[in-house]
């Protein structure tokens, strides 16, 4: 039976701590495991990139994309002590595993308050941060050749370094279930998926909020679109924009987006239809616009007296963004303004209206928590919004709690389920690798399978 060599920690692990972890890993293992820095954050702290096995296949693994989302950066480790012990994932698969250990350390750091503890959706949610959509490291609104942000500039030259048969990009749903996006469809995924998730009691989530409009290829397994060209709004719902995560598809690459849940909710995996859909639809939308106009008054009070720093604008750019979008999905869900033609919803269970109800509350609660740190930072509280935020975050997380049964997922559980998916799609992209390269196709993500340049 494989053991860890480290013991797993029984939390998420910080910037600091994943870079000595993969240190010491390093140290006792320096035949076969390499750390070197690929890039710089906008605040100066080092991108590490942890290396396992020397085989000419790559496999590139990105956590911490989203700064609210530290499960990846425990779930490298795993995997990299996993390849380590177990050859068929190296020397077997002839592979080298990339590990990248968080993408966003800047964002990262941010999340800290809350990172070791207490698990509870109010210390979460008043210490959440994510930045703007324009600061998240995956996106590229302007197509690679505009990213500036030196985080996915990193990135970028790394999938054009490794032109990887396989990328893995590592999330965390903060409340729902475990869903997974791919690029390019692995058959069998879907079984993998379910039997990890049933082992480990973790709900799948049938009809997330992400993958609304996309294809379903099973249960809780989605195609990613290719991108398209749209409105801001429109990239922040629907990925509209180009991403790091089609970037090396010329390669052959295969993308796959591992969600793995915090808070856990049964009714994300119920299939059958809801009693009164619309009834429901309406309920989810109007709460949506009414918390949405009550942030949207208290930003109004509070707003003149924060300033301008650069930590305060770091702080508003996501408020901006969730006030943005917050009446534009009320009105896309509410079934008395959707108009003739407005993109028709797709068929309607209970796992999607629950999907639904959680998006909309993450939407305000993720707003009210940032308010709340902007007025904690700024040391007064002048208009007297903080009783007023404390009471609005308190009865929007006993809904999570109470309403919806959202119960805490132990961070240990959440990160084997997400190194076992990983390890599924490893295996069966590395076959469907096999398979395009005898038929002549590329995606082994080796240089000569592919042209040097771009379109």
């Amino acid at each position: 039976m494989w053991r860890c060599a480290l013991p797993p920690l029984p939390r998420y692990p910080t910037v600091d701590e994943l870079g000595a972890r993969a240190a010491a890993l390093v140290a006792r293992h320096p035949r076969d495991a390499r750390l070197r820095r690929v890039g710089t954050s906008r605040a100066g702290t080092p991108l590490w990139l942890l290396s396992v096995g020397h085989g000419s296949r790559q496999a590139l693994v990105v956590a911490g994309p989203h700064a609210n989302e530290p499960v990846g950066g425990a779930t490298v480790l795993r995997l990299a002590e996993r390849a380590l012990a177990d050859p068929r994932l190296c020397e077997g698969a002839d592979a080298t595993w990339n590990l990248l250990l968080c993408l966003d350390p800047d964002g990262a750091r941010r999340n800290e308050a809350w990172l070791s503890g207490p698990y509870t959706l109010g210390n979460y949610f008043r210490h959440f941060f994510r930045p703007g959509f324009l600061e998240q490291p995956e996106w590229l609104p302007e197509g690679a050749d505009g990213a500036t942000l030196p985080e996915t500039r990193a990135l970028l030259d790394l999938q054009d370094e490794l032109r990887p048969f396989l990328q893995c990009s590592l999330h965390g749903v903060d409340v729902g279930g475990a869903f997974l996006e791919l690029t390019r469809e692995l058959p069998g995924i879907a079984q993998r998926v379910a039997r990890t998730a049933n082992r480990l009691g973790i709900p799948r989530e049938l009809g997330p909020y992400d993958t609304l409009y996309w294809p379903t290829l099973g249960p809780a397994v989605y195609r990613i679109p290719p991108p398209r060209r749209g409105d801001l709004a429109a990239a922040i719902t629907e990925a509209a924009v180009e991403s790091t995560w089609f970037h090396p598809h010329p390669y052959g690459t295969v993308t796959a987006v591992v969600e793995a849940p915090m808070w856990g909710v049964a009714a994300v995996e119920d299939p059958t239809p809801p009693a009164d859909a619309d009834a429901a639809l309406r309920t989810v939308s109007h709460t949506l616009r009414d918390d949405t106009r009550l942030l949207e008054e208290i930003l109004a009070r509070v707003r003149p007296l924060l300033g301008c720093s650069p930590d305060v604008a770091r702080l508003l750019a996501p408020v901006d963004d969730y006030l943005l979008v917050g009446p534009g999905l009320a009105d896309s869900w509410d079934p008395d303004l959707r108009q003739g033609g407005t993109r028709p919803l797709p068929p309607l269970t209970v796992a999607r209206l629950t999907a639904l109800r959680l998006a909309g509350r993450r939407v305000a609660l993720r707003t009210a928590g940032l308010l709340h740190q902007l007025v904690t930072a700024s040391g007064h509280d002048p208009r007297g919004v903080l009783p007023e935020l404390d009471r609005l975050i308190d009865e929007w997380c006993a809904d999570y709690r109470d309403g919806c049964g959202a119960r805490w997922i132990p961070v240990a559980r959440q990160v084997e389920y997400q190194a076992r998916v990983v390890l599924a799609v490893f295996d069966l992209a590395e076959r469907d690798a096999r398979v395009r390269s005898r038929s002549g196709e590329t995606g082994w993500g080796s240089p000569a399978a592919v042209p040097m340049h771009r379109e």
